[in-house]
This record gives structure tokens, sequence and C-alpha cells, in this order.
């Protein structure tokens, strides 16, 4: 192996000992442990859960909390409006604060909702793994994932980053930063190498990332992980706004580089439908 190789590992929160929320006694246990915070949440869930009021003996009961404590918190909840004493004194009710947020939750998940439909459609169609990310200094940010019907074997959960200079979003975003941008990032970033492919050397990052510009898609041919080629376009919007990148990822035993190049104008077509999730708010 090169020695300036670079190992990747994709670490599972499930595996690794890192705190998991369970359900139950032990869910309201661990988020007693995040302090008021996390006594205020528990209330909430115990009560969101009943279409009836809930009485203060059924919140301590369910909690574990003390007397004095969940009367405490009870009572700021109301002060906040997230709670609301019911007409008939049985109990406890989600107040006006708490509904209104619910709503508003609904309202932007709906879009995001719409996205995933989006991305899965592509995964279907193509029959690999789509990715949805958007470009954070040196890094990407993966929004959103859609598994194909022959998983990679790595998790890349919403929320996971991965190196910009050697995946397919991330040369795609850095290609269209504006000039002065991209040159202070791609000579600052670190540029470690993952495999033998993986472009380390500034000009030439810069000779890739303008052939990528000029072509407006971008490609990693085993860059970033050892058998594994993906292919990237922008999700742009009419007015030329750009939100990221999708991109198709497949082992290169299943799927060359040209074959997943094939697919590009399906997907700037789902690129063109994400996009339109994206609607200007009034007065936005």
């Amino acid at each position: 192996m090169n020695p300036k190789t670079k190992r990747f590992t994709v670490v599972d929160n499930a595996k690794s000992g890192l705190p998991k929320f369970g359900s139950g006694g032990d869910r309201h246990q661990q988020l007693a442990e995040l302090g008021v915070t996390g006594k205020a949440f528990s209330i909430l869930e115990v009560i969101s859960m009943n279409s009836e009021p809930t009485a203060m003996t059924e919140i301590i009961r369910r909690t574990g909390m003390t007397k004095p404590t969940a009367h405490r918190i009870v009572n700021l909840l109301v002060d906040m409006g997230f709670l609301d004493r019911d007409g008939f004194e049985a109990g406890f009710i989600e107040g006006s604060s708490l509904v209104g947020l619910a709503h508003r939750t609904l309202a932007a998940s709906a879009p995001r909702s719409l996205r995933h439909s989006i991305l899965q459609g592509i995964s279907e169609e193509v029959g690999e793994t789509c990715n949805y990310g958007v470009l954070n200094g040196s890094e990407v940010i993966y929004l959103d994932r859609v598994e194909g019907k022959w998983p990679l074997g790595l998790r890349f959960d919403a929320g996971s980053r991965v190196p910009a200079h050697c995946t397919a979003i991330g040369k795609l975003l850095l290609s269209r930063l504006p000039e002065s941008d991209r040159y202070t990032l791609v000579n600052t970033m670190p540029k470690p190498a993952y495999t033998h492919n993986t472009i380390t050397e500034t000009l030439l990052l810069f000779d890739a990332l303008e052939e990528i510009q000029r072509d407006g898609i971008g490609t990693d041919d085993q860059e970033f992980m050892h058998g594994v080629v993906c292919v990237s376009v922008p999700v742009i919007d009419a007015d030329g706004r750009c939100f990221g990148g999708i991109a198709i990822s497949a082992p290169e035993a299943r799927m060359t580089l040209n074959e997943a190049l094939g697919f590009v104008p399906k997907m700037k077509t789902y690129a063109e439908r994400l996009a339109t999730t994206y609607q200007r708010r009034p007065g936005g």
C-alpha cells in the first residue's frame, strides 16, 4: 500500500459504545440524565402519548420523577405554553406552543420527505446507492442517503462527513465556488491520499476542478474508496441557486465509471425535481 494512503473507517454508533436512547423506563432515565431539559421532554412525551388528559400522579409514575420535581417542571411548561391544564382539572394536555411547534415541524419536514422520495426514485431506477450532500469547508456533509439493492456495506447516515477533494459531490461543489474562494480553499485544505487514485497535488486538483466546471459533472474514480466509483450532478433551481449535489455510488466491479456517466441525464432530471422542493418563501 502507498505509504500516503489513508485508511477510512466508518463508525457505527450502535457498536461504538456511544449512548443510545431506549424505550419506556430506560428512556425516561436517560432523558433525566440530561437535566431539566431532558425531564421536560420526558413529561411532554408522556402527555403526547395520551389521548386523554394526563394526571400528575400518572406523570410521576411514568417518568419516575419526585413529586416536587414533576410539579416544578410541569408548571414551567404550563407557563411557557407547552402544556395546558384540562378545563375539568382532570390533568394536563398539550398547550398551544407545543401544538404550534408540532405543526411547524410537520410543515418543515414535508419537503425533506419529498427529497428523500426523489433520491429513492434515482436509486431504484439506477439500482445503486444515491447520496445528497452539501459542501462545508473541506468536507461534504451528507443530508440524505438511499441504499441501493446491493448496499456497499458501509454506513453513511445523514450528517456523515467525507473529504471534498476526493469525492464526486465534493469536487463538483468545489468547482462551483467563486474562483478566489476555490483558490484559497484548495490551497489550504488537507488533501490526504485515501487510495492510489486520490489527487493530492494542488495543481492537479485545480486541473480536475476546471474540467468538472466545464462539464458540470463530478466524478470519483476509486479516489475515496478502493473499488468504488461515483458520479455527481448539482441541484440547481431556475434562479441558478445551487443547493448541493446528488451522486450515485457503485462498486466498480458492478458498474464502471463510464456506465455510471450514462445515467447523468436521468440524474439531472431528478436533480431538477429536487431543486423545486426549495421554494422561496414570501418575503425571502
